[in-house]
């Protein structure tokens, strides 16, 4: 018995010590939303300020676990004025909630590079399990660091009033909000 747990104790620590860390390359990154406006046309908006990392012990990122951060004062539409209210207490409340934040819970493959992510996404305080769609766009070598690099887009959608973001109605902003994120990471 006391060999099992011996054994036991060494197998965890391995596959402990195999998990690869993976930082995100923000220049070679975004994370972005859309949101329909009027029920005619479409806003993209995005954080110019976030930082993500992925856990994985896996080649094919199968086991990954993903985190990400994103600062709130940084979110930008190409409209300062709107910028601005994004910030205020009755939308985002970046003075009292300054960051969003998703960790996953699970991945499962679905078929080829395309995965289901599932995970909890934190925003003005409130805590959501959400499902998002990802892509493994490929992997390669940093021709710089010669070190491993992989590509990841991710697809989904949200409801704002979940997270209490704005009290509008619908027909002025859209309740569904697009989530579109694409990251280049290296591994550590």
């Amino acid at each position: 018995m006391k060999k099992i747990a011996i054994f036991t104790l060494v197998m965890v620590v391995s596959v402990s010590t195999f998990a690869q860390k993976w930082t995100v390359d923000k220049s070679h990154s975004k994370l972005g939303f859309t949101v329909t406006h009027l029920m005619i046309s479409e806003v993209d908006g995005n954080f110019k300020k976030f930082d993500a990392t992925i856990t994985s012990s896996k080649d094919d990122f199968s086991d990954a676990i993903f985190e990400l951060t994103a600062d709130i004062s940084s979110v930008d539409t190409d409209n300062e004025m709107r910028d601005g209210h994004l910030k205020k207490p009755d939308m985002f409340d970046a003075e009292k909630f300054p960051t969003l934040t998703f960790k996953s819970t699970s991945i499962k493959k679905i078929e080829g590079k395309k995965y289901q992510l599932v995970g909890n996404l934190t925003i003005k305080g409130v805590t959501k399990p959400v499902t998002l769609d990802l892509t493994l766009n490929g992997v390669g070598k940093n021709q710089r660091t010669q070190k491993p690099i992989a590509g990841f887009k991710l697809t989904g959608s949200i409801k704002r009033t979940d997270f209490g973001v704005g009290a509008m109605p619908s027909s002025v902003v859209s309740e569904e909000i697009e989530i579109r994120a694409v990251g280049e990471f290296g591994s550590m």
